[in-house]
Order: structure tokens, then C-alpha cells, then sequence
């Protein structure tokens, strides 16, 4: 009887204890579900949720299969200044309870973009006849200079990857071997942004290759070991990108690298204007940043780069020089030497507010050019601050 008795208190003790530590297990999980977001942001932007399987080893098989091929995917996104704009709001989390491994994607905590400097300023409060998300817009008439549209064209705000329209001018301009080797180091990684990069260090290039995927991609450790491969090192680069700058009559602008991923890199619309058509006149500077994808090979491996820019893709449009760039004190940036009925035009659009908002204003500005414009559009038009 006291034996009977002892065995059922033993049964009871034991699933008290393990429904205790159930209820603790599932606690720790549900805090760590409430951990803040930059808490997860650095890996969040290079994982890609994916469902749980439900059952069978197959399944789990296909889910795993299908949540590498997305994180892939995101992390191919985030190789230059053009990066996934919002910190995934799901993440994938792990945690044991009674020895068991469990797998779910929960909702987790949103961290919202850091403002621009245009947000900050009040730019995107100017008002405008055709309602751009740009804070900044310039079209002008690149065989008469003849200003067309004007938002906020004297506004100097940071510039990002257009920088690097200036750092394929000035590597052109050194007259450097095209098909020298240039090999990727430690000091070409970006310690400012921690952006990451599909060139790896030990990564060995031609000259010609890391200008094509800088200009077409946007490849930032390819812009910084141009800039240190340069007579007189890296520092002699940028003395000679603010150089260019000012014979260009660019009195808005200057410098601090060669990528853009720095907010000390700053112009206004009226000064990249000037820098456009300048990069305009070196053909292999048109011919690489309008190229819709180009391979290369590192050494190592091949990589395969996409154009950043989802204009070149549209047969729709005659580019004939391009330039896409980002940073969060930027915002969406984008200029274009483009026909347009006929007109070769240039256009600047600064600090755009959404990812894809600096490619539909610039369909806005030519729509609005193809049906003839209306009297020529400025800010203080439309009662902003003028211009």
C-alpha cells in the first residue's frame, strides 16, 4: 500500500516538475520575443523568414531550403547603398523546452528608419505641382542648361553613391592602367555604416572591373580600393575629388570618401548637374553605368551584379548616364542623363522618401515632359521657399 502510494507521489512530483520547468521555458521564450529590435538588426537583415514545417523530414527540408534561398536573396540586396530600407519586422527564433528543439517565426519589435537631413530641414514640406516624394528635384536642359522643374535646387544635403559618378571622373582622369590588378583589403571595408559587401578582402580585380561594378552596382569596397590604388594613396584621391569639384564650378560640394557612405559628402541639384554632364563626356563612364548586369571574377569566384537602377531595365526610357544612391541621411537619391521627346535632359532627384519613390518621380518628370510641361515649375512657384 505505502509502496502504491509512493509510486503515485512519485508520478505526481514528476510532472509537477516538468510543467514547472514548461511554464519557465515558455517564459525566457516569450521574453526574448520582447527584446527591442536593434537587439536582432544586425542579423535581421540578412535572414528571410520562412514556414515552419509542419511535419515529416521533407518538409522541414523545403522550408530550410526555401529560407536560405530568401536570406540569399536579402543579403545580395544589401551589398551596397541601396540596401533593404526597414529592418525585417519577423524573425525566426529558436528555443528548447523538455529537451525538445522548437522553430517558429514570431512578430518582433519595429525600430523606424533615422530621419534625413531634407526631413529634418523641412524640405519635404515644400510643395509641388506634381506631388514628388523627392525633397529635391532639378530637370534641366542639357544642351541649353535651361532650368525646366526646380524643387529646393540650392538645397545642400548629403549625396551618398552619387559620389561616385566623381570617383570614376578622377580615377579616368589619372590615366592609371585599366588592367591593373587592384586587391581588396582590410581598409576598403566601411567602419562608418558597416554596410556589408560581395567582395570579399583578398578579392583581385582589374581597374576597369571595380569602375564597372562601383558605377553599375554601386559596389562600395570597389569605389574604396579605386581610391586607394590612386597616386599619392587615398588621401591624394580625395584631395583630387574636391579638386575636380571646384574647376567644375561645384562651390555646393565636398568630399570626405570615395563611396558616399558618409554624410560629409554633400552638393546641391545645381552642382550635380554640373557633375552629370562633366561625367557625361567620358564614354566608358555612360557605357558602365547604364550596363543592366556585368560578371567578374575575383580570384576566387565569379560574381554576377545587377544595375541598381530599375530604369535601365525599362525599354521605355533612352539613359545615357545614371547614378542611384543611399544613406539614411540621404534618403533615395538618383540623377540621369535621359532623352525625353527627342530633348536630352538631366535630372536630379535627392533624398526621396521610400525605396522605390525615386524611380516613379522620375516617370512623374518625364510624363510630365512628354506632355509638354506646363509653364517651367519652381518651389516658389507653388508657395514654398524658393529657390
Amino acid at each position: 500500500m505505502k509502496t502504491d502510494m509512493f509510486s503515485s507521489l512519485k508520478v505526481i512530483h514528476g510532472a509537477a516538475v516538468s510543467t514547472a520547468l514548461s511554464v519557465a521555458a515558455s517564459l525566457v521564450f516569450t521574453a526574448a520575443l520582447a527584446v527591442p529590435v536593434d537587439a536582432f538588426a544586425a542579423s535581421d537583415a540578412t535572414t528571410a523568414p520562412a514556414k515552419t514545417a509542419k511535419a515529416g523530414k521533407s518538409k522541414k527540408s523545403t522550408a530550410a531550403a526555401k529560407s536560405s534561398k530568401a536570406a540569399k536573396t536579402v543579403a545580395a540586396k544589401s551589398e551596397d547603398d541601396d540596401t533593404p530600407r526597414v529592418t525585417s519586422k519577423k524573425r525566426r527564433v529558436s528555443y528548447s523546452m523538455n529537451g525538445r528543439r522548437h522553430s517558429a517565426v514570431r512578430q518582433v519589435a519595429f525600430e523606424p528608419r533615422t530621419q534625413s537631413v531634407g526631413q529634418a530641414f523641412g524640405l519635404h514640406e515644400t510643395p509641388d505641382a506634381l506631388m514628388l516624394r523627392s525633397s529635391v528635384a532639378y530637370v534641366v536642359d542639357q544642351n541649353s542648361s535651361e532650368p525646366l522643374f526646380d524643387k529646393n535646387s540650392h538645397a545642400v544635403v548629403p549625396i551618398a553613391s552619387i559620389s561616385k559618378l566623381m570617383t570614376a571622373m578622377v580615377v579616368l582622369d589619372s590615366k592609371a592602367p585599366m588592367t591593373e590588378q587592384i586587391e581588396v583589403t582590410d581598409e576598403d571595408r566601411d567602419y562608418e555604416k558597416n554596410t556589408r559587401s560581395r567582395l570579399s578582402v583578398g578579392s583581385v580585380l582589374s581597374r576597369e572591373d571595380m569602375l564597372h561594378i562601383a558605377l553599375m552596382a554601386s559596389e562600395n569596397r570597389a569605389a574604396a580600393a579605386l581610391s586607394r590604388y590612386y597616386p599619392g594613396g587615398r588621401p591624394g584621391f580625395l584631395a583630387a575629388m574636391n579638386a575636380k569639384a571646384k574647376a567644375l564650378g561645384m562651390n555646393d560640394t565636398h568630399f570626405e570618401n570615395s563611396t558616399g557612405l558618409t554624410s560629409q559628402n554633400v552638393s546641391s541639384a545645381r552642382d550635380l548637374v554640373k557633375m552629370v554632364n562633366a561625367a557625361y563626356q567620358y564614354p566608358m563612364i555612360r557605357r558602365f553605368s547604364t550596363d543592366r548586369s556585368y560578371e567578374v571574377f575575383t580570384g576566387k569566384r565569379s560574381l554576377a551584379y545587377n544595375s541598381t537602377n530599375a530604369l535601365v531595365r525599362n525599354p521605355t526610357w533612352d539613359i545615357g548616364l545614371q547614378k542611384t544612391g543611399f544613406i539614411n541621411e540621404a534618403g533615395e537619391c538618383l540623377v540621369m542623363q535621359a532623352t525625353i521627346n527627342g530633348r536630352p535632359m538631366i535630372m536630379v532627384l535627392l533624398d526621396s522618401a521610400g525605396k522605390y519613390s525615386r524611380f516613379a518621380d522620375a516617370t512623374r518628370l518625364r510624363t510630365w515632359l512628354d506632355n509638354g510641361g506646363d509653364a517651367h515649375i519652381t518651389s516658389a512657384d507653388n508657395g514654398g521657399a524658393g529657390t
